[in-house]
């Protein structure tokens, strides 16, 4: 039995991409941070985590109460251990990433630091779906279990799904937030894709190079094996480079994880018990706000919560808040107890003739981190009636009703492009070509249907210009760069509680 609140459910957790992939840099441990005004709140990459404590019951005054918690026998490797069941490689590639993980020491400890809070949940999903517990340790390969990575063709959060697959397994991506980096929704978009591909291939190395390089290809390698009479396992195929490395590197983690002794390295101590729990309310709340009713700091709350573009926790019908387990129960007592308006931002639309400094002077805040809570880019133009989310001179019951009511529209980013359709060119081949969505290009052009005409000319916003994706798309996946910007001033307005501002690190996986 278990008592609810009238606006939010907590519930404990007992537990707990992807088309073609970018090829991989490397150094991944280099992480490139890059600030851009739509990004999640920076985060302290290596900031050490506490110890996850279990909690008592709910006091009456919470009206809520936590399943009994499973007491620790022992601790979460030696349970990953028990769970991995895949064939093992011993191969070069696999003595390669062995070692570059073992001349790593700094970067492997962040990575596990930074798993602790979601390696309990993913390993009980997996073991719950009757899947290979190697997976659990898939986010160390694909993002280093870095929640706000991404990628230089759009791949984002520790699963690194591209937007279109994002979409395909049900992850949102709007103004207010990017469930790619949501740690709870973009794993069980994982492990439903997974699952797909294994069903597909009847083979989970097949599968795991799938996820990797896209099943197109994968599916494409094995039938001209077939039509060579070859034969068609993972080692048969030809493949890039960087998916030739992508089990080997998977197999180098396995064996650390297995006996990290063996290659100089000490891994933190991960309990067997849930690190969090899932608050979900109704309510509109600030960023901010939500950290200090929980009584923790705001970074903490972003690497739990990376998936919210803006400092506004906004844009559904109720929203899932994952807090440290000895936090929920604080947490909910005082958000039902809250009879103040929790949201600090309004939002305002643009009359005609209004630009955005003149925004920014009404409201007595920097143009720039305007920009940068509304992920504008510094060569975006707005036009009469766009609606900009700026703070509340007066915070009401009203304003915030009326907030999350109010339509949102996300300003792309990039370099713009137009493009004239050439004689069999499909929508779908345009927008790979460009690393878009179909849906990108039909909305930036106002296109009701998905055909396009030669000589038609398309209005396009990209990352990277055609000639690159074309080099990208001839070696079957996209390419990583170093890159290195930053949102002058989003710093200063983030200390303000006014921004946004982001620290994207660039990724190592799709």
């Amino acid at each position: 039995m278990r008592s609810r609140l009238p606006l939010l459910a907590l519930m404990a957790l007992l537990a707990g991409c992807a088309t073609t992939a970018p090829e991989r840099p490397p150094a991944p441990d280099e992480l490139a941070i890059i600030a851009t005004p739509m990004a999640p709140l920076p985060l302290a990459i290596g900031t050490a985590l506490p110890a996850p404590t279990v909690p008592a019951p709910f006091s009456p005054l919470a009206a809520a109460e936590l399943e009994t918690l499973p007491a620790p026998a022992e601790d979460l490797w030696t349970r990953i251990r028990k769970g991995t069941n895949l064939p093992d490689l011993d191969d070069g590639y696999v003595a390669k990433w062995e070692e570059w993980y073992a001349s790593r020491p700094d970067y492997v400890a962040r990575m596990i630091d930074r798993s602790r809070r979601y390696l309990y949940y993913i390993v009980l999903e997996v073991e719950q779906r009757g899947m290979p517990l190697e997976l659990a340790l898939l986010p160390m390969v694909e993002s280093a279990y870095n929640p706000v990575a991404i990628s230089s063709a759009r791949a984002a959060g520790i699963w690194q799904f591209m937007p279109s697959t994002g979409k395909h397994y049900g992850l949102k991506q709007n103004f207010w937030f990017d469930a790619r980096r949501d740690v709870v929704a973009a794993t069980d978009g994982a492990l439903n894709y997974l699952k797909k591909l294994h069903e597909q291939f009847g083979d989970w190395q097949l599968a795991l190079a799938a996820y990797n390089w896209g099943e197109g290809n994968v599916a494409r390698a094995i039938a001209r094996n077939q039509k060579a009479g070859l034969p068609t396992d993972y080692a048969s195929l030809a493949m890039p480079d960087e998916t030739r490395n992508y089990l080997p590197k998977l197999q180098a983690v396995k064996n650390i994880i297995r006996d990290p002794e063996k290659y100089g390295l000490e891994l933190a101590d991960v309990p067997d018990a849930p690190y969090f729990a899932i608050v979900r309310t109704t309510r509109t709340i600030d960023v901010k706000r939500a950290a200090e009713l929980a009584e923790m700091s705001q970074d903490e709350f972003q690497y739990l919560n990376p998936h919210h573009n803006r400092p506004v926790i906004a844009g559904a019908d109720e929203h899932a808040i994952l807090l440290p387990i000895d936090k929920a129960e604080l947490f909910a007592a005082k958000l039902e107890l809250a009879d103040q308006p929790l949201v600090s931002w309004q939002a305002y639309r643009m009359h005609r003739g209004e630009t955005l400094p003149q925004v920014a002077a009404k409201f007595a805040l920097p143009v720039e981190s305007l920009r940068a809570v509304n992920g504008i880019g510094p060569k975006a133009r707005l036009h009469e009636g766009h609606t900009l989310l700026v703070p509340s001179q007066r915070p009401t019951a009203q304003s915030e009703a009326a907030l999350g009511q109010a339509v949102f529209t996300t300003v792309p980013q990039g370099r713009t492009f137009y493009h004239r359709v050439q004689r069999g060119e499909s929508l779908a081949a345009i927008a790979t070509r460009y690393g878009v969505t179909t849906q990108d290009i039909r909305g930036w052009n106002g296109m009701v249907h998905a055909s396009v005409r030669v000589g038609q000319q398309l209005r396009i916003t990209s990352d990277f210009g055609p000639n690159a994706a074309r080099a990208k798309r001839a070696s079957g996946k996209p390419v990583l760069t170093t890159r290195v910007k930053s949102a002058p001033g989003a710093k200063a307005a983030l200390k303000n509680g006014k921004a946004t501002a982001s620290r994207r690190a660039k990724t190592t996986g799709r």
